[in-house]
């Protein structure tokens, strides 16, 4: 498809995105995409809700309570927004109501979509043929591209730093409740991660850019940029070993206070398959995490493809202020439901 420029756009257009659709804008990274859009004072922020939700949404937002069961419910609120943004529970039941949602945007006519795929490099072909990763994003991604009205962007901004040190030694290996640490191979393997803030101003980062180039003359990035691309951002190129020491910075601690443990990535992976297969649901984390830890299987994707970082405006992120985010949680006994 050729490159639509600003110049060319019928009277009247607005050569930037001014109005936001959220679905789970109270959630774990919706509250974050939410309230960052809605400091830069750019865009208006709709948050796309059930009709009985409780969430606490981030002040700003409109809100509109939707049916997902009614396509026309869902249609109407999406009408005239330029960008819907899903987050949904990664698996489950809500794969149903991300194709409704991917549905009624089209019928809507909105032009573009982020999918709920919050995580790995869509564009790696070998991790996408592994049903660790690859099954679900894909279909979602195909399922906007069959509709042929919106194009996606896919944030590529591997695990989520704080939820994921956070939750223990089923996730990066680190348990910093009980001072447990299992390395994969020797722990010194560096993939990206990124806080749930910087997710947050990457989204702001870029639907603050121009919609179009101006002309054909124009080279600044756009959200255009992107059409059916995936967007790279991460705040940190780090290893297990990193975020050890990160802790012992934090905690005042070291090695000798921890119990450390090895184990092969590969065979932890497989070890985790083999238990989500018996429904054991950790069986998942620990393949997941694992696989991307494979030396470089693809979770250091900043090597490779690049950041669009500096693109997008954003700052440097520093380890320590993060791990010392991350351990506060964990002393204050925060868990997944509790914000």
């Amino acid at each position: 498809m050729a490159q639509k420029y600003a110049k060319d756009q019928p009277a009247g257009f607005t050569n930037r995105i001014e109005r936001v659709a959220i679905v789970g804008a109270g959630g774990r990274i919706g509250k974050y995409f939410a309230t960052a859009l809605l400091k830069t004072g750019l865009h208006t922020v709709t948050a796309i809700t059930r009709e009985n939700s409780t969430s606490k949404l981030p002040s700003g937002v409109k809100i509109a309570r939707v049916n997902y069961d009614d396509e026309g419910s869902l249609v109407a609120e999406l009408q005239g927004q330029q960008f819907l943004v899903i987050t949904l529970a990664a698996q489950g039941p809500d794969e149903a109501t991300h194709s409704k949602l991917v549905a009624a945007a089209a019928k809507a006519g909105v032009p573009y979509v982020m999918p709920n795929n919050y995580g790995f490099d869509v564009a790696n072909k070998k991790l996408c043929e592994e049903n660790v990763y690859g099954a679900a994003p894909l279909k979602r991604i195909a399922e906007i591209e069959a509709a042929g009205v919106s194009s996606w962007i896919n944030l590529c901004c591997s695990f989520w730093y704080e939820w994921s040190l956070a939750l223990g030694e089923p996730f990066y290996g680190i348990d910093i409740k009980n001072k447990k640490a299992v390395f994969f191979d020797d722990g010194k393997t560096k993939i990206n991660t990124t806080t749930w803030e910087r997710c947050g101003e990457a989204l702001a980062g870029l639907l603050s850019l121009k919609e179009l180039p101006e002309d054909e003359n124009d080279k600044s990035p756009t959200v255009s940029s992107w059409k059916n691309k995936p967007v790279y951002i991460s705040s940190f190129l780090a290893s297990q070993r990193d975020m050890l020491d990160s802790i012992h910075r934090v905690m005042g601690t070291s090695d000798k206070d921890w119990e450390i443990a090895y184990e092969k990535s590969d065979e932890r992976c497989a070890k985790g398959i083999e238990d989500m297969k018996k429904g054991q649901r950790l069986g998942f984390a620990r393949a997941m995490y694992s696989r991307g830890f494979y030396p470089n299987g693809g979770g250091d994707y900043e090597s490779t493809k690049g950041l669009d970082n500096e693109k997008l405006g954003l700052g440097k992120d520093d380890l320590d202020v993060a791990t010392k985010r991350t351990v506060e949680m964990v002393e204050s006994g925060w868990t997944p439901y509790s914000g």
